[in-house]
């Protein structure tokens, strides 16, 4: 646990890295805003939630599973199950955590003034999948630490989950293009970049569909799976409707405004 930070520190730069040099390599679409300035602006939120994170919750989640295990709280430390077990069923109960809290942030207003930032990107590459509002991951994190506890999740299992969430979110938001024969396959297991796509499209009943970041039985099972954007991936738009045209969104200080203001 000691090496933790560091340890998603090097996942993180290391997915971010080969995730840009595919996209340079073999882009789905042609981006339609300046690079550097989302980049820019985009990964400058990310510097920005890690510090907020870190000062305002030190021990994050790996700690509250630490904390959990020595307390014997939560279901995984009261039930004897194999280790290999509670790790397993703790990553798969996280992540369906995560697509109803998802889901939650569409369907509620007041979460959903948040959750715009992150569908306000009028392009869509590996650093959409990094760019939410503070109050947002603070929200996430505070949803994922009751989780944790009320499982008993495994520090390992946390570790994993965080790591996994984090690369996933990288890989299913970049601007990448897969044959479609491997696309078919990997939906079986994972959300591909094809899929997550539909889900940033301008049109309001594809947004609210393929909500899941790793795992894409969510969506199959409950009702939430489109498959593809009716308009095709070439041809679709991304973001809102009501941003369209705005290159503002683009830039930090409205990312951070937008939940207080107007359209």
């Amino acid at each position: 646990m000691e090496n933790e930070p560091l340890i998603r520190l090097g996942c993180f730069f290391g997915i971010l890295a080969l995730m840009g040099l595919w996209e340079a390599i073999a882009p789905q679409r042609q981006l339609q805003q300046s690079k550097l300035k989302r980049w820019f602006s985009n990964l400058g939120l990310v510097v920005l939630n890690t510090l907020l994170l870190r000062a305002i919750f030190p021990l994050a989640a790996v700690g509250v599973a630490a904390i959990a295990q020595e307390q014997g709280w939560g279901l995984f430390n009261i039930l004897s199950r194999p280790s290999w077990q509670a790790i397993l069923l703790s990553i798969l109960a996280l992540d369906f955590v995560i697509y109803l809290q998802h889901v939650m942030f569409h369907a509620l207003p007041t979460l959903w003034r948040l959750h715009k930032v992150h569908h306000a990107d009028l392009d869509f590459d590996v650093t959409t999948g990094l760019r939410f509002h503070p109050l947002e991951i603070l929200l996430s994190l505070g949803i994922k630490i009751v989780a944790i506890i009320l499982l008993g999740a495994p520090v390992l299992a946390v570790i994993l989950f965080e790591i996994i969430l984090n690369g996933t979110a990288m890989f299913n938001h970049g601007n990448v293009r897969l044959p479609k024969g491997l696309d078919r396959l990997l939906r079986l297991l994972v959300v591909t970049p094809d899929m997550h796509r539909v889900h940033h499209s301008v049109i309001p009943s594809e947004t609210n569909s393929n909500f899941g970041f790793n795992l894409p039985w969510w969506d199959y099972l409950l009702g939430t799976y489109q498959a593809q954007p009716a308009a095709s991936h070439d041809g679709m738009t991304i973001g809102l409707g009501e941003y369209q045209g705005k290159p503002e969104v683009e830039q930090l200080p409205w990312m951070l405004l937008l939940p207080f203001r107007e359209v």
